[in-house]
């Protein structure tokens, strides 16, 4: 079984309630549910004029491939209502592969680790409630030390 990290972030119409759809959704395609973090409230990141994100970190032990997971984690931001219209825009849902087993893939649509996952307390904080001791494959750091030294100053408050 592969292990497949995800982050889940929403800042438009109802946060809290797609991200809950989100998940439900995952663990009906995915596989099992391994574990999940607390939801956070955070300040936005890259574009920062527009409303608060909500994120949560979940974990899953799934028979798929990381292609799989891709398709997956794309259909679902779909069929939530995502539109793509802004990078780091504001959004329905968003639904980003972290980490993928201890991999290092490098595609035209998928990379991972996520190119952002040390420059983002939003994603370190809640990353770190349910794995802080895993390595990141690239950095060769735990997830604990790249908080530790990640510079993004920006809010990020526990529900």
């Amino acid at each position: 079984m592969n292990v497949v990290y995800i982050l889940l972030g929403a800042n438009l119409g109802n946060p809290l309630q797609q991200i809950g759809s989100a998940l439900r959704l995952l663990q009906e395609r995915l596989g099992a549910l391994a574990a999940v973090s607390s939801l956070y409230q955070s300040e936005a990141w890259g574009v920062e004029e527009q409303p608060i994100f909500y994120n949560q970190v979940v974990s899953f032990s799934t028979p798929l491939s990381a292609q799989e997971c891709l398709a997956i984690c794309q259909s679902i931001e779909n069929e939530l209502g995502r539109i793509r219209h802004e990078r780091w825009g504001a959004r329905v849902i968003d639904v980003d592969i972290l980490y993928y087993n201890e991999e290092i893939i490098e595609k035209s649509d998928l990379v991972v680790p996520h190119p952002y996952i040390a420059q983002r307390r939003f994603t370190l904080i809640p990353l770190c409630e349910i794995a802080p001791d895993y390595v990141h494959p690239v950095f060769k750091v735990s997830n604990k030390d790249l908080l530790l030294s990640c510079e993004d100053q920006l809010g990020v408050i526990k529900l």
